[in-house]
């Protein structure tokens, strides 16, 4: 495990416990947690410690409708570890999230995604090319993870971030807009700006990093983009 914290009105409906865990096999140039894709920098914890905490704090998910998140890194690089969480804390009453990019989404067994009551489907980009570019890996594997879980009626947030130059093409927006729409289970689009803040992270680990010189999108240009999803008939953040 990487680290973990309280939060209120992110990933997932109220306060939510969000848990990152170590290691990714992508590589996303606008990654914010780059401390996070090697997981010779989490730490060993046991799982019953880690439920012990969520205990802890079920009266806080009671009150505020929140839960647990398990995120990254990559949540479904740990299957064996994620599926004690989740069903721990679905047997505590604790509504359960993952974070995650799909693209793993083969390692997660029908009985992990039978203790899962939303997924924040991170979709990087609308077309392999732009994706590969992006993360060093291809979209088909996010796509067909989504399927799987139209398929078993899986609560699902699309998360889609937005950088200048690299994402912002409308061609792009328009495939990820298509991709989203086209699944029945898919409740809420959030399209998330991007921004320089996790740009000393990739210093202090010794990376490249490849945006030093891109700006964040204007306000402006999210409304744009957000619009795309809403003429769609999605409902979008």
């Amino acid at each position: 495990m990487h680290s973990w914290e309280l939060v209120t009105a992110v990933d997932g409906p109220g306060t939510r416990m969000t848990t990152f865990l170590a290691g990714c096999p992508l590589r996303c140039l606008y990654c914010h947690n780059p401390d996070t894709m090697s997981a010779a920098r989490g730490v060993p914890v046991l799982a019953d410690d880690l439920l012990a905490r969520i205990r802890r704090y079920r009266g806080v998910f009671r009150a505020t409708g929140g839960g647990i998140t398990l995120s990254g890194g990559e949540v479904l690089q740990q299957p064996a570890f994620a599926t004690r969480i989740l069903r721990g804390a679905r047997e505590l009453g604790v509504h359960t999230a993952i974070d995650t990019s799909g693209f793993l989404g083969r390692q997660a067994s029908d009985e992990l995604l039978a203790d899962v009551d939303l997924v924040l489907l991170d979709i990087k980009a609308g077309d392999d090319d732009t994706a590969r570019r992006v993360t060093g890996r291809p979209l088909a594997p996010t796509l067909e993870f989504a399927r799987r879980l139209e398929t078993l009626g899986i609560e699902t947030w699309v998360r889609f971030v937005l950088v200048p130059g690299l994402t912002d093409d409308d061609a792009t927006v328009s495939r990820v807009a298509d991709h989203a729409a086209s699944l029945r289970q898919v409740t809420r689009v959030e399209v998330l700006p991007f921004h320089q803040m996790g740009r000393e992270k990739w210093d202090e680990i010794g990376l490249p990093y490849a945006l030093t010189d891109t700006p964040p999108p204007t306000p402006s240009q999210v409304d744009v983009v957000r619009d795309v999803f809403r003429a769609r008939g999605l409902t979008v953040y």
